[in-house]
Formats: structure tokens, C-alpha cells, sequence
């Protein structure tokens, strides 16, 4: 006889009619690309966060730095002249503008900016003047790298 397949006879197969079951795996193929392509970047930008000279620096506990205070700026033109804001200073007085000018005393921050054509030796003797009279927080201003 032929079955024709009805409820409880057993033969044939059943159709399943409706949605397909839904996959309960995780698709693995975007996160590892995501991850592919961070390691890349990672690999390409770490050598340039370490450019610089190897220093192994002492280890102090500093204070909170004074940014109320205004910086004293030292210019020093290609020809070697040296102006505390708009006034020409000669090397002996150069140590007494900025003594006037300080108001933290030998603690005042000092800033040389020296002109890209001056003499590197000039800018020393300017640094030297500056620390020889006291005043030990100086500092050399550069322009950023614009590369």
C-alpha cells in the first residue's frame, strides 16, 4: 500500500513552512578586519611617538606649575642685539631689565627667543648672562615644526 505521507503514518518528510532558523553564530570576518587594520595603524604610528633622544630623566615630585605669572622674553635679532620687549639692552644691563621686570625674584621663568640667522654663540653668552645672574629657569623659544 502507499502511504500518503499524513500525520502519524511516518513516511515522507516533513516541509517546514515559515522563516528559516535563525544563526546563532557570531560573524567573525568584520571584527577581525577592524582589528587588522588597527594593528596596522598602531604599527605605523608607534615609531613616530618615540622619536627623540633617549634620556633616562631623575624622578621628583614637582608642584603645580605658576601660569598666572608671565614669562620674561629676551629677543636677540640677527645682528646680535638683545631687546626686552621693544628696548635694546646692552650685555651689562640685560641681568638688571630682568631683575626689574621679576616678580618672583631668581624664581621667574626667562624665555631667549634668538633669531634663526644669529650667531649660536651668541644666544650661549645671552643664556650665560641670564643665569650667571641668578636666574635659573631659562628656556630656549622655537616655532613648531610646520611638517
Amino acid at each position: 500500500m502507499f502511504s500518503h505521507g499524513g500525520p502519524g503514518t511516518g513516511g515522507g518528510r516533513r516541509r517546514r513552512r515559515g522563516r528559516a532558523r535563525a544563526i546563532n553564530e557570531i560573524n567573525m570576518t568584520p571584527f577581525i578586519d577592524v582589528m587588522l587594520v588597527l594593528l596596522i595603524v598602531f604599527m605605523v604610528s608607534a615609531p613616530l611617538l618615540s622619536a627623540g633622544v633617549p634620556l633616562d630623566l631623575p624622578q621628583a615630585q614637582a608642584g603645580q606649575l605658576n601660569v598666572d605669572a608671565k614669562p620674561i622674553a629676551l629677543s636677540i635679532d640677527a645682528e646680535g642685539r638683545v631687546f626686552l620687549e621693544d628696548a635694546e639692552l646692552a650685555d651689562g644691563e640685560i641681568v638688571a631689565a630682568i631683575e626689574a621686570r621679576a616678580e618672583e625674584g631668581a624664581e621667574a621663568r626667562v624665555f631667549v627667543r634668538g633669531d634663526r640667522a644669529v650667531d649660536y654663540g651668541r644666544v650661549a653668552e645671552v643664556m650665560a648672562l641670564v643665569t650667571q645672574g641668578g636666574f635659573s629657569r631659562v628656556a630656549l623659544v622655537t616655532l613648531p615644526d610646520q611638517n
